[in-house]
């Protein structure tokens, strides 16, 4: 089960937005596009008029899950504001702890299906068949940008930009910590419980 349908609301990866607006293209898309071909944290502004757009199409649900945003403190204090301006507030702030080895592995061996967008992993969850999706059979694929050099190069940013956010987030007492080096359902379970207390 997926950790959306487990708490009732939709999954928002803001790397599933900027991929979505880089096939539209235009002016945000392809400025985002830029910065994700490089490994490179996508401006602030562009990221912020993203997620604003989105929740201003998706207009009033029951909450999201937001993966990977917010990545900048600028980018956290922008969300309280935004949020703010909806009448509504950030809920918690979940960081999945693990060792950079760990979140190297996974990347590396991450693949998805280019028909229905399913997630695989080579090691950690492989398909049934080598290089074909079980629910549709489509292709399986790894982004261009699942290279240990642009992991490097992401977790330089993270050490010297997010963790800023982490600070932010705890300070305001809004930061839950996750084991994310334990066995997938071990971490599902671990996040769904921190909403049922």
């Amino acid at each position: 089960m997926a950790l959306s349908v487990a708490l009732g609301v939709p999954h928002v990866s803001t790397g599933q937005m900027f991929r979505a607006a880089i096939r539209k293209g235009g002016p945000i898309g392809d400025a985002a596009k830029q910065f994700i071909d490089k490994g490179q944290l996508v401006p602030d502004e562009i990221t912020i008029a993203v997620v604003r757009l989105l929740l201003d199409e998706q207009g009033s649900t029951g909450g999201f899950i937001f993966d990977g945003f917010p990545r900048t403190r600028t980018q956290a204090e922008a969300f309280d504001r935004v949020l703010q301006d909806r009448g509504t507030r950030l809920t918690a702030a979940i960081l999945l702890d693990a060792s950079e080895a760990d979140i190297l592995q996974r990347v590396l061996g991450r693949q998805s299906c280019e028909k229905c967008g399913a997630l695989y992993h080579r090691k950690l969850v492989p398909p049934r068949q080598s290089g074909a999706c079980d629910r549709c059979g489509g292709k399986l694929t790894q982004r261009a940008d699942d290279t240990a050099e642009t992991v490097q190069k992401r977790l330089e940013v993270y050490r010297k930009v997010t963790l800023d956010v982490v600070g932010y987030y705890e300070k305001a007492g809004l930061l839950k910590r996750v084991d994310g080096g334990q066995p997938k359902d071990k971490v599902f379970a671990d996040i769904v419980g921190l909403f049922q207390s």
